[in-house]
C-alpha cells in the first residue's frame, strides 16, 4: 500500500488538479502498473488531499461551517505581514505518514510557523496559527475551505485578533498558490532525498528544512535574497 501512497503522493505533488482518475493513468504511464481508481479514492481520502478543480458538496458537517469569500483577486501584495497563506500537505514516512501544515507570509515566502501530526485533527492548526501570532499579525489571513479552517475554535482565533479572513474558491488551484510552491520545495528537497524513518525524525529533519528554507535557500522571485532578509527587512 505504502508503494502506491508515494506514488499517489508525488504525482498529486506535481499535478495538484489531477483527480483519481487521472492519477490512476499517471500511474500506469509513469510505473506500467494499474491501479483501481476506486483504489486510488480510497488512498487519497486516508491521504487527506483531493484534486483542485469544482467538486460536489461534501458532507453535511462540512457544510456547516461558515466558509469566506476570496479577499485576494487582482489584491497587489507589496510588504511583509499583508496576506499570511496557510494549507496543509501529506508527509510521507517509511512507518506510516504524518500531516504538516505550515504559516507563510506571502510577500517574503517566510515560513513563520509549522507544526507536523499524526493526525488531520484542527488542532495543530491552531498550534500552528497561535505560535505565529505570537510573533507577527497578518491583515488577511487565506486558506482553503477544509474543515480545519472552517472549524470554529480556528475561526475564532482569527477574529479575535480582528485579522480578515480569506478563503480559495474550490477550483481556483492559483489561489493559494505560494503554499504549493512551498510544499513542491518541501518534498523534492527534503522529505523525498531524506525518506524519512518515522514522525520523530520527520519532525527533527523537517526543522532542519525550515532553517535552511527561511534564513538560507534564497528565491529568484526575491532577487536571490532569502525568505529572512525580505522579512526582517
Amino acid at each position: 500500500m505504502m508503494d502506491k501512497i508515494d506514488k499517489i503522493d508525488k504525482i498529486y505533488t506535481d499535478i495538484p488538479f489531477y483527480g483519481s482518475r487521472k492519477i490512476s493513468e499517471e500511474i500506469l504511464r509513469r510505473h506500467d502498473q494499474v491501479v483501481n481508481r476506486k483504489k486510488v479514492q480510497r488512498l487519497m481520502r486516508k491521504m487527506g488531499i483531493r484534486a483542485i478543480y469544482p467538486q460536489p458538496k461534501t458532507s453535511a458537517t462540512d457544510n456547516q461551517h461558515q466558509k469566506y469569500p476570496y479577499l485576494l483577486k487582482n489584491c497587489l501584495i507589496d510588504k511583509v505581514n499583508e496576506v499570511w497563506g496557510t494549507d496543509i500537505t501529506y508527509i510521507r514516512l517509511k512507518q506510516g505518514f504524518a500531516y504538516l501544515v505550515a504559516i507563510i507570509d506571502w510577500f517574503s515566502r517566510y515560513v513563520i510557523s509549522w507544526k507536523l501530526s499524526e493526525s488531520l485533527e484542527t488542532s495543530f492548526c491552531i498550534d500552528a496559527l497561535t505560535e505565529a501570532l505570537n510573533k507577527a499579525k497578518p491583515k488577511i489571513h487565506n486558506s482553503d475551505q477544509g474543515v480545519q479552517y472552517t472549524s470554529k475554535n480556528y475561526i475564532e482565533v482569527l477574529k479575535n485578533q480582528n485579522i480578515k479572513i480569506s478563503m480559495d474558491g474550490r477550483g481556483r488551484c492559483m489561489d493559494n498558490i505560494f503554499t504549493e510552491r512551498l510544499w513542491r520545495s518541501v518534498k523534492y528537497e527534503n522529505v523525498y532525498i531524506k525518506s524519512y524513518e518515522n514522525y520523530h525524525e520527520a519532525e527533527k529533519g523537517l526543522d532542519e528544512y525550515f532553517e535552511f528554507y527561511n534564513n538560507y535557500r534564497i528565491h529568484q522571485a526575491l532577487g536571490y535574497k532569502t525568505p529572512q532578509e525580505i522579512y526582517n527587512f
